[in-house]
């Protein structure tokens, strides 16, 4: 978990348009395991009852992949998804050039907390069976 909590801290929340919010996961499809970015959306709807995640260009598909496995495991639920383009430099080049960016917001489901409390206690139970 202490490095769930240093990845909060290390992200990235750019200065962009956007304000900032507190309940916003910025996705890259290289900087982190996709398991990462699930655990960390966990945490943030345990904070703050939904999360945010963003992604642009290659790191759509994770963002939707994180998505569809906190829906498929029954801890959230679609709220909102926005799709647009994005006007940025290309760094080879110095040209601009356009990225599709998504932003997906997801709310805790009804039974939220009794799943993470059940996912805990069999956490507890595996580490208290590994030591004995």
């Amino acid at each position: 978990m202490e490095e769930i909590t240093e990845g909060v801290k290390a992200i990235n929340l750019g200065t962009g348009g956007d304000s900032y919010k507190k309940n916003r996961i910025q996705v890259s499809n290289t900087k982190k395991p996709l398991f990462f970015y699930v655990n960390l959306a966990k945490r943030y709807m345990q904070q703050h009852n939904e999360v945010e995640l963003s992604a642009l260009g290659m790191a759509i598909a994770t963002v939707v992949t994180v998505a569809e496995i906190l829906k498929n495991n029954g801890l959230a639920v679609e709220k909102k998804i926005l799709t647009s383009t994005v006007d940025m430099k290309d760094d080879s080049r110095g040209r601009p050039i356009q990225k599709a960016k998504i932003e997906i917001v997801l709310g805790k489901t009804e039974n939220f907390d009794e799943l993470m409390a059940a996912a805990a206690e069999e956490r507890e139970a595996a580490e208290a069976e590994e030591q004995s």
